[in-house]
């Protein structure tokens, strides 16, 4: 096994883990680019999804019982949707040139909602309707980008949950996204033994990762955490738009 691929699989490991534990996932997107410097972006997505799956536990067990079971009704199902649609459809669609979109919707959703001076922190929820897309969307461009946070941040944002019933519902969210995944990533051949027991090797970063990342939760205060939020959000965005730029290029 080449050693530096697996440092990078450590580092993109610790910081997904933080992110899942503390900030709802915010700059988990970073891990298949990373892996991806030492192998291809499938075997780097393959390698993930596994410890994604195992981090998802932990960060559930983590926030117990803290989610708004309302928003969880409304989301896994639209997003369970749009993972049937990318599977049926992946062959469809430029994986860079969704990026590109996904990221210039994320930049343009901050812009649009970053919170300002004397006004208040409330934003109006979106419609039923509406959010049902988003987070439709999420599961779609989850499974054909592994970018689903963006779109799901654009609903739950506008949620106004307070920042621990946040990261709860979006930990459940994510971990319905991440193991429905599991079924067509196996029929598409994209999981196999050797690459599920490397991932296990892992779990104890990963959960390393999410006690630390819940610790710092608690520890920044609500209006940061959401300031936070939309900045992680702004950098998912341009980090989207520079890997399928470059893609193209």
């Amino acid at each position: 096994m080449d050693w530096f691929l697996i440092f990078l699989i450590a580092i993109a490991v610790f910081i997904t883990g933080i992110s899942k534990g503390g900030f709802s996932g915010a700059f988990g997107v970073i891990a298949v680019p990373l892996i991806s410097l030492q192998t291809s972006p499938t075997l780097a997505a393959a390698i993930m999804l596994p410890i994604l799956c195992v981090m998802d536990i932990f960060t559930v067990q983590k926030f117990w019982g803290k989610w708004s079971t309302e928003q969880l009704i409304k989301c896994i199902p639209a997003a369970i949707i749009g993972i049937i649609i990318g599977g049926l459809t992946a062959s469809w669609f430029s994986t860079e040139w969704l990026k590109i979109v996904v990221g210039i919707i994320a930049i343009g959703f901050t812009i649009n909602s970053w919170p300002k001076k004397n006004t208040t922190s409330q934003k109006k929820p979106l419609s039923a309707i509406t959010g049902k897309f988003w987070c439709a969307l999420g599961g779609f461009t989850s499974f054909i980008a592994h970018a689903g946070g963006p779109p799901m941040s654009v609903y739950l944002l506008r949620t106004n949950l307070d920042k621990t019933q946040y990261v709860a519902t979006a930990a459940v969210i994510f971990a319905a996204v991440n193991y429905v995944k599991l079924i067509p990533y196996g029929i598409l051949g994209q999981l196999n033994t050797s690459n599920i027991l490397l991932s296990l090797y892992f779990i104890p970063l990963a959960y390393a990762g999410v006690q630390l990342g819940a610790w710092l939760h608690y520890k920044i205060p609500t209006e940061a955490f959401f300031k936070y939020m939309y900045f992680f959000l702004s950098l998912t965005g341009i980090k989207l738009i520079w890997d399928g730029a470059s893609a193209l290029l």
